[in-house]
């Protein structure tokens, strides 16, 4: 009995920001799933429909597009609406998009179930979930708390890339598809009764700040379209948001775009089972993991630019050694998955 008593009171004891952040994190991994996915599924969805890689790409780069694209208004709306009802959104149009991709006959409703639903929802979170959880709950710890929830991410794809693959192999991607969607739509209630806008929701102040020198931000209200547009016209001016562009955009066309999307399907062809393909990136996912967190704690120590650089140098060089290992000739009969 004392035992349960002290528990409970340890849990009462935990700062909100740390239940807010924790919500977060499941609501990034929830959302995780679909960026998994499509390299897993695109095999099957060609031995069943007979579509292109190219075709089923267009889907993807429409998601793509979209996951950047929404961002700043997705960062406004959370100032109109609230984070819970965003999130809630957000996690309802990715499961839309799955679940209702179980019924496709053709390639432009794959365009509109992974390119437009998928892409809105997963836009509306991705960075400025993190971003904004812990701008508003955290002065210490800030950084590590930015790294932890985006390495939600890269958790997700993690945990659930080996089932999508293996469900997508012995079940076919139907179920996978559906698994995607169970992964999103669960976080909602959890999202909805946890998470709260600013600390003082709680009747708390932001974790780590110095309460004789805190003072309540205020509060934006209406005109959410317009400030994403002013703060966008705000950027484009600076010569540090096109630098910082153009290395989000190598990142997301190597990471995403490039390994995430096509080296199942590239090592298929090469004679490797498509299941051993998800459990490398899976292990990609891993060092995802570790890295993000690390690089997170290594924010509050060092210069973010030489981290990058030293981050893109490591990047280049991966990708030499991957072509160097692609480089055999393609199999003109890749081998069955096993």
């Amino acid at each position: 009995m004392w035992a349960v008593t002290s528990r409970s009171e340890k849990l009462r004891s935990v700062h909100p920001a740390w239940w807010v952040a924790a919500v977060a994190f499941l609501a990034l991994f929830g959302a995780a799933g679909f960026r998994a996915a499509p390299g897993a599924l695109m095999i099957p969805l060609q031995t069943e429909f007979d579509w292109s890689m190219g075709s089923m790409s267009v889907a993807v780069s429409v998601n793509l597009l979209l996951y950047g694209l929404v961002a700043p208004f997705a960062a406004a709306l959370m100032d109109r609406f609230g984070m819970r009802q965003v999130i809630s959104t957000a996690l309802g149009l990715i499961a839309l998009g799955a679940a209702g991709s179980v019924f496709m006959t053709d390639a432009w409703q794959l365009i509109a179930f992974w390119g437009l639903l998928i892409g809105s929802g997963t836009g509306s979170m991705a960075l400025v979930l993190a971003a904004t959880v812990a701008g508003r709950w955290f002065v210490r710890r800030r950084g590590l708390v930015m790294g932890v929830l985006t390495a939600g991410s890269a958790t997700g794809q993690l945990v659930i890339l080996p089932p999508v693959a293996a469900l997508a192999e012995h079940l076919g991607w139907r179920a996978a598809s559906l698994l995607i969607a169970a992964t999103a739509i669960v976080v909602v209630p959890l999202v909805w009764a946890v998470v709260r806008d600013y600390p003082e929701d709680r009747g708390v102040q932001p974790f780590g700040v110095d309460p004789d020198v805190y003072v309540a931000p205020r509060r934006q209200h209406g005109g959410a379209v317009a400030r994403a547009l002013e703060g966008l016209t705000y950027g484009v001016r600076h010569r540090a948001f096109w630098a910082l562009a153009l290395a989000f955009a190598i990142c997301g066309a190597t990471t995403n775009g490039l390994i995430g999307i096509h080296f199942i399907p590239s090592a298929h062809d090469h004679g490797m089972a498509s299941t051993t393909a998800a459990g490398l990136l899976a292990a990609v996912g891993v060092f995802d993991v570790i890295g993000t967190i690390f690089s997170g704690w290594l924010t509050d120590k060092f210069d973010p630019r030489l981290l990058l650089v030293a981050y893109y140098t490591f990047r280049g060089a991966a990708l030499c050694v991957l072509a160097a290992a692609l480089s055999v000739a393609v199999r003109t009969t890749p081998v069955a998955d096993r």
